[in-house]
């Protein structure tokens, strides 16, 4: 199971985010949209040197993603990535998205649980009838919204690839979530 640790969006901290990637995650997405482009591509690189290991993703910022070498996460409003630019994740709110969206490289589905500011959810119920209908091969698929390690065996299916979040990474000990997330 891929696990993707996504930042709160307060800040570069660099002794929070040095314990979140060496916890054993896979992947770390920057969501930090207060930071400048000169500060994000920083604070990307430094992530490279600490976790080389991790694969990154940037979100919002192409400029950023191409110059370091990583992922692009473009959120709903993000104009149009020329294909095979930087390696594409998105999100994926709705069902009707997939046709526009199924060639990115990765697809945050979300929010399955109830999650602060994030609108209903889609629920197990929904999610499964949606991942039992997709082709084989395609994005990685990755849960987001309000996934915790208590919730996290309910998402068990084929065709997802892992989760993605961000309060179990950030409240508390980050490798113990880990732990967590992978005791199955």
């Amino acid at each position: 199971m891929i696990l993707l640790a996504i930042t709160p969006g307060l800040g570069f901290d660099r002794d929070r985010w040095t314990a979140v990637l060496r916890s054993g995650v896979d992947a770390f997405l920057l969501r930090e949209k207060q930071l400048e482009a000169r500060a994000l591509l920083d604070a990307t690189r430094w992530c490279q040197d600490q976790a080389p290991g991790v694969e990154l993703w940037v979100a919002g910022r192409l400029d950023v993603a191409f110059a370091a070498g990583c992922g692009l996460h473009a959120p709903e409003a993000h104009p149009e990535v020329e294909p095979g630019l930087v390696p594409l994740s998105r999100p994926l709110h709705h069902e009707d998205q997939w046709d526009t969206r199924r060639g990115a490289d990765q697809l945050l589905v979300s929010p399955i649980f109830p999650s602060p500011g994030k609108g209903e959810p889609w629920g197990l119920e929904r999610l499964r009838r949606f991942l039992d209908r997709l082709p084989p091969g395609g994005p990685r698929l990755l849960a987001l919204g309000g996934v915790d390690p208590r919730n996290t065996p309910a998402l068990d299916h084929p065709r997802l690839a892992g989760i993605a979040a961000i309060r179990p990474f950030w409240e508390g000990d980050p490798a113990r979530a880990v732990a967590r997330f992978r005791e199955r």
